[in-house]
């Protein structure tokens, strides 16, 4: 029998919007924190997913649009699997999860609307555009040289289509900023057309060097259009109460702990000697993975995103000695190619990092424990602290971009092209964020003996450039007495009367027992 719900934005629910039977469970230890979603053959699971993950997909709407709850709303992480028709629509699916938050966390939510800034693409003049027969295209960056203008074409795409695709294009991030783009011509149908503009971040110069089209000056010089930053106003929803643990399961529908990941087939040799920078990770359609890393690079990329730094032991060829990992991994039934969140060519990467470790420990006889030891890092202090206290309203997290109301820096200065602002948040926690947001730099931990530090509650805005994007060290005098533009990372934090102090450090780290310079033979 149909009942009302508790949710504020659903009165009733008619049978066929309800769910069949209903697992869910905490996930397991996963490198990488992004939920998966897939729907086949009638079975709807969601994989990995905070509460805020299953809220957003359940309303449709970007996370950061999830407003209100507890604290651990974005750090609890749970598999749903859920029985549903197999002629389920997007929207069904969504409204039947609304259904399951409300019966097995007991959500109550309600929707409303925020003013957010945004790119809007506007018709300028005449557009330069070719209509197009269809509207079942793409779009898609052409392969281009280091330092080449990118080339961006669409064929037989809608320009709403057009403007939800650049806001993920990674060579248009540098004017973006991680602003949504958003469609205001008001023009039908789909059009066939390609756009060319310089880079800017990701190594390219700013401002760039020699003549350069920027990605405005390409919308209206190649496209009769204009892009510029305007207000739209966007849904959100507000959670007002919700249970950190769901209902328990039925009876009969628990789900069976998977098998270990494991490749089908996999070989270990000798790289190309040309091949000498970093680690490559190519996943292909079909599950054919190809890695060229060192050792040391193998065990990064299997115990995901671990830090450099945090690596300690092995032998003298851990980061010399280089090798290709080719491997068939299993390929998810029914996945499309390219991205489907964590999901690569039907390769989940979480799942072919765990593939990737087992062959490690097999081949290399490789051992390897985690302790707490003193290294090389930086300890965050006190100089004359000015944070403002932060709303305690505000559920703690950091986010990219500016505040409701708050200037971005960026716009006028590219150079300096991450802003993150964590609000509510102590000082341990905030130290804690820095060493996640700047990966692969030093462990940081906090050392301010300010008192109330691990109670008080602050709110910290940063505007700096990438360490990676930093100017070189020893860089000669005249390039040095150029402005840039570039903030480091230090001075972004001693504007908050802070200071990243070199030091040894007391941080967790991957220690090495033992492993064998050459794999056993394939």
């Amino acid at each position: 029998m149909c009942r009302t719900l508790t949710i504020a934005a659903l009165s009733m629910l008619s049978c066929a919007t309800l769910f069949g039977q209903v697992d869910i469970h905490p996930s397991p230890p996963n490198t990488i924190a992004s939920v998966r979603v897939r729907f086949i053959h009638g079975r709807y699971e969601l994989r990995n997913a905070s509460l805020v993950d299953l809220i957003r997909t359940a309303w449709n709407v970007d996370a950061d649009k999830v407003a209100g709850g507890p604290e651990w709303l974005d750090i609890d992480r749970f598999d749903v699997i859920a029985q549903a028709p197999e002629n389920s629509t997007p929207e069904t699916l969504h409204t039947m999860l609304r259904n399951i938050l409300a019966e097995r966390f007991k959500l109550v939510a309600h929707t409303g609307t925020q003013t957010i800034a945004a790119y809007a693409i506007t018709a300028k003049k005449k557009p330069q555009l070719a209509k197009a027969q269809t509207d079942d295209g793409a779009c898609r960056m052409q392969p281009y040289p280091a330092g080449s203008p990118s080339v961006y074409e669409c064929a037989d795409v809608t320009l709403a289509a057009f403007a939800k695709a650049l806001t993920n294009v990674r060579e248009a991030s540098g004017y973006l900023f991680g602003y949504k783009v958003v469609d205001q011509t008001n023009f039908p149908g789909a059009w066939t057309f390609s756009l060319k503009w310089q880079p800017r971040g990701y190594g390219y110069p700013n401002p760039p060097s020699g003549e350069s089209t920027t990605l405005f000056e390409a919308f209206e010089k190649q496209l009769g259009l204009k892009l510029a930053l305007t207000k739209v106003s966007v849904a959100v929803v507000v959670v007002e109460k919700v249970n950190q643990k769901p209902t328990p399961n039925v009876s009969g529908f628990t789900e069976k702990p998977p098998a270990p990941p494991a490749f089908e087939v996999a070989e270990i040799k000798p790289d190309d000697p040309n091949l000498t920078n970093g680690t490559s990770v190519g996943i292909f359609p079909g599950g054919r993975v190809d890695i060229h890393a060192t050792l040391k690079g193998l065990i990064l990329e299997a115990w995901g995103d671990l830090n450099p730094h945090r690596i300690v032991g092995g032998p003298k060829s851990l980061d010399s000695t280089r090798f290709e990992v080719l491997a068939k991994a299993p390929v998810q039934e029914g996945a499309a190619a390219g991205w489907n969140g964590p999901v690569w060519n039907g390769v989940d990467l979480d799942s072919m990092r765990l593939m990737l470790r087992a062959l490690l420990i097999e081949r290399f006889h490789l051992r390897t424990h985690e302790e707490n030891r003193e290294v090389q890092g930086y300890a965050l202090i006190s100089r004359k602290p000015k944070l403002p206290k932060a709303d305690p309203s505000i559920r703690p997290g950091c986010k990219d971009g500016p505040l409701p109301g708050q200037k971005d820096p960026r716009l006028e200065n590219p150079a300096a092209s991450t802003l993150t602002n964590c609000r509510n948040m102590t000082l341990p926690q905030f130290a804690a964020e820095l060493g996640k947001v700047l990966y692969g730099f030093p462990p940081i931990v906090e050392a301010t003996g300010l008192a109330g530090r691990y109670t008080e509650r602050y709110d910290f805005t940063i505007n700096y450039t990438p360490p990676s994007r930093m100017p070189a060290v020893g860089a000669s005098p005249a390039d040095a007495s150029e402005p840039d533009g570039t903030i480091s990372i230090f001075e972004a934090v001693e504007k908050l009367g802070l200071k990243l102090d070199s030091r040894k450090v007391i941080a967790p780290v991957l220690v090495i027992d033992s492993a064998d310079e050459t794999p056993t033979p394939n």
